[in-house]
C-alpha cells in the first residue's frame, strides 16, 4: 500500500471548533485530521496572529508536511460570529465537509452554589456555541447536500454530573446530546450525518483548579482501563465518525471512557 492509500480525509475541508490550546482535545483532532490529508480551520476565540504561526508550525512539524490551516478567531457565543467565520472557511477552501465542536467550559459548583451568570455562561458557550455553529454549517452543508459533524458533550450528560462538572454543566452538554440527535434526524435525507461523543475525565487544561490529585487519583481508580483518557483518545473517536468509516452511522452517542461509565 501506498502512504496517500491512508489519506482517507485528503483535501477535506475540517472545521474543528476550540482547538487554539495545544492541551486540548480539539488541538489533537486538528493534527490528526491533518495527519490524514485534511485542511484544517480552526475556530476559536483565543486565536491571534502569534498563535496561527505556532499552531501551524507545531502541526507541521508534527505531521511531517506543511499544514493548510486557517485560523480564525470566533465567538462562539455571537451568532453573527460564526456565520463570518464559517464564511471565512468557505472563501478559503471553497468548502466544508465536516465541523468538529470541541470548545466548552467546566465548573464544578454544587447545585446550590451556582450564581445565575454562572448557568447563562456555561448554557452560552456550552449549548449555545455548539448550536450557533452546527446552524453554521449546516447552511453550506445543506447547499452541498453532504457534511459530517461531531459534537462533544461529556459522561456527565448520562450519569448527571460528577466530579468535573456540577448541575449546570452537565445540562448543557445533555442539551448537546439531544441537539446532535435532532440535527441527525432532520438533515439526514440531505446526506448529512451528525453524531456525538461522550468522553470521561480526560488530560486537558480544563482539569486545572477543578480536579485535586486525589480527586484525579480516585477516579482513576474507578476506570475499568485504570487511566484517564488522553486527547488522542477522543481525537481518533471523531476521526473515525468524521470519516468515511462511518458513513452509515448518524445519531449515534459514543462513549470514550475506559468503561468508567457502562451504561
Amino acid at each position: 500500500m501506498k502512504c496517500e492509500d491512508f489519506l482517507f480525509l485528503n483535501n477535506q475541508v475540517c472545521v474543528i471548533v476550540g482547538a487554539a490550546n495545544p492541551r486540548s482535545i480539539g488541538y489533537a483532532t486538528a493534527e490528526l485530521f491533518a495527519h490524514y490529508g485534511a485542511q484544517i480551520a480552526i475556530l476559536d476565540v483565543a486565536v491571534t496572529d502569534t498563535t496561527q504561526a505556532a499552531l501551524r508550525t507545531a502541526m507541521s512539524a508534527k505531521v511531517g508536511r506543511e499544514v493548510d490551516l486557517l485560523c480564525i478567531p470566533c465567538n462562539i457565543v455571537d451568532p453573527v460570529a460564526c456565520d463570518r467565520a464559517m464564511q471565512m472557511v468557505v472563501e478559503h477552501f471553497g468548502q466544508i465537509d465536516s465541523l468538529i465542536n470541541c470548545a466548552g467550559i467546566v465548573r464544578s459548583e454544587g447545585m446550590l452554589d451556582i450564581p445565575s451568570q454562572d448557568l447563562a455562561l456555561m448554557l452560552d458557550v456550552n449549548l449555545k456555541g455548539t448550536f450557533h455553529t452546527c446552524q453554521s454549517a449546516l447552511a453550506f452543508f445543506t447547499k452541498q447536500q453532504k457534511g459530517t459533524i461531531v459534537n462533544l458533550a461529556s459522561v456527565a450528560a448520562q450519569r448527571g454530573g460528577g466530579l468535573v462538572g456540577g448541575a449546570h454543566y452537565a445540562a448543557s452538554k445533555g442539551g448537546v446530546v439531544s441537539l446532535t440527535k435532532s440535527i441527525a434526524r432532520e438533515f439526514g435525507p440531505q446526506g448529512i450525518r451528525a453524531n456525538v461523543i461522550c468522553p470521561s475525565m480526560t488530560e486537558t487544561g480544563m482539569l486545572d483548579g477543578n480536579v485535586t490529585e486525589e480527586q484525579f487519583n480516585q477516579v482513576v481508580a474507578g476506570i475499568p482501563l485504570r487511566r484517564a483518557g488522553k486527547p488522542l483518545d477522543i481525537a481518533n473517536a471523531c476521526l473515525f465518525l468524521a470519516s468515511d468509516l462511518a458513513a452509515y452511522i448518524t445519531g449515534h452517542t459514543l462513549d470514550v471512557n475506559g468503561g468508567g461509565h457502562i451504561h
